[in-house]
């Protein structure tokens, strides 16, 4: 067995199921494996599980129970609240705002229904920090405009959007407001009625419930096409028989997240700014991306200049440093981050960055141990690149 030191800086990707919630979900494997739907005690047992699970949820974000519906992640239920919107008010118009930064499971049912739909999309473009100006998401409003949907916390960058004020502007224009607050809930506090959203998107994985599981907000009032046919499962809008143990599991992880939030956020914005001071002293030629205080606490982005972020990751590997350059979901592209174009990094910048997500597990012994060994690592793969100021070619 590997005795390497293994110091997990990726929790922005995923984060461990945590000790509490697996003990939560483990009956409902065995002893209380009923299908929600069935109308005998083994079911019955099942089905005030899963309502338990949805009072939990509803409970940490401001919601009523009823408002809450289950979905199998953050992506499912980005596309159902976008896709449901704009397909139930089509009578009303075709025009949707977003912006330039969104996740890539909002972008790209965007681009799907400017395609196959027709809507007409407005991407807003976002500040050197990564925000939105409200006062762009008020001039973009049309009379035609059916949602605007902008996230609540920026999955690379960690930037927090001014979310309570453009949730004003959406209701004040009669617009239905969506948000991604899948980085947001665990790290800061979440209001469905502060934000005036009428739909919200979370997942469990991001705050150490089980993959799989996600839930979508739906306030009420707000009408939705069915995401999935074929039975009477979530008020008949999404069917499918329960994942019951993974619900479970959300709704204690839930529970467990919003209770502990002030400490923990506490907690990781003080080894967030340790860890971005600590790189930015140590190491020339490095940018913080991303606002410098309105950030998600456990979010450090920095940009490395004249290295390639996949080298980096690779020699961070091996030193038993797990980190990412950005969003895990397109891990496999070459293409730099479209968040970091976004916010005005030339390619060969963007190509440079460095993710570390910080989480439950983490202590000031890793930080310390990654600002040991990250300058020894980019000092060594600057020495080899071609794009080193040092090594570049007389002019």
């Amino acid at each position: 067995m590997s005795d390497k030191r293994i110091i997990y800086l990726d929790n922005a990707a995923t984060t461990a199921v945590r000790k509490e919630v697996l003990d939560a979900m483990l009956p409902w494997f065995i002893e209380h494996y009923g299908n929600p739907s069935s109308i005998h005690s083994v079911g019955r047992d099942a089905k005030r599980a899963v309502e338990n699970a949805r009072k939990q949820v509803a409970m940490a974000i401001g919601a009523q129970p009823q408002e809450i519906y289950f979905t199998g992640g953050g992506s499912e239920s980005d596309n159902w609240a976008i896709r449901s919107a704009a397909e139930m008010l089509q009578s009303k118009g075709k025009h949707i705002i977003t912006s330039s930064v969104e996740h890539h499971a909002v972008l790209h049912t965007c681009e799907y229904l400017e395609k196959k739909q027709g809507c007409r999309v407005t991407y807003l473009p976002v500040d050197e920090d990564g925000r939105v100006n409200p006062d762009d998401v008020k001039a973009a409003i049309a009379e035609d405009t059916v949602l605007i949907t902008i996230m609540a916390a920026n999955n690379e960058i960690g930037t927090l959007q001014p979310i309570a004020e453009i949730g004003r502007i959406a209701k004040e224009a009669g617009v239905l407001f969506h948000t991604d607050a899948v980085q947001a809930i665990g790290a800061i506090p979440v209001d469905v009625n502060e934000w005036n959203v009428g739909l919200l998107s979370l997942s469990a994985h991001k705050f150490h419930g089980p993959k799989g599981v996600g839930a979508l907000y739906i306030r009420k009032g707000v009408r939705m096409n069915n995401l999935i046919y074929g039975g009477a499962q979530e008020k008949n809008l999404r069917a499918g028989t329960e994942n019951l143990a993974s619900i479970v599991g959300l709704g204690k992880a839930i529970e467990l997240a919003t209770a502990e939030l002030p400490a923990h956020a506490a907690r990781m914005t003080m080894l967030r700014d340790r860890l971005i001071r600590g790189i930015l002293e140590a190491i020339p030629d490095v940018r913080l991306n991303g606002h410098a205080t309105q950030r998600l606490p456990g979010n450090v982005n920095v940009s490395v200049r004249y290295i390639e972020g996949e080298s980096l990751l690779m020699r961070l590997d091996l030193a038993g440093v797990e980190a990412s350059s950005g969003s895990a979901c397109t891990s496999g592209s070459l293409d730099p981050s479209h968040v970091l174009l976004a916010i005005g990094l030339p390619h060969e910048i963007a190509h440079g960055s460095l993710r570390l997500s910080l989480g439950n597990g983490n202590t000031d012994a890793d930080v310390d141990y990654v600002l040991k060994v990250l300058p020894g690592i980019v000092e060594t793969l600057r020495a080899m690149s071609p794009l080193s100021a040092s090594n570049a070619c007389p002019a």
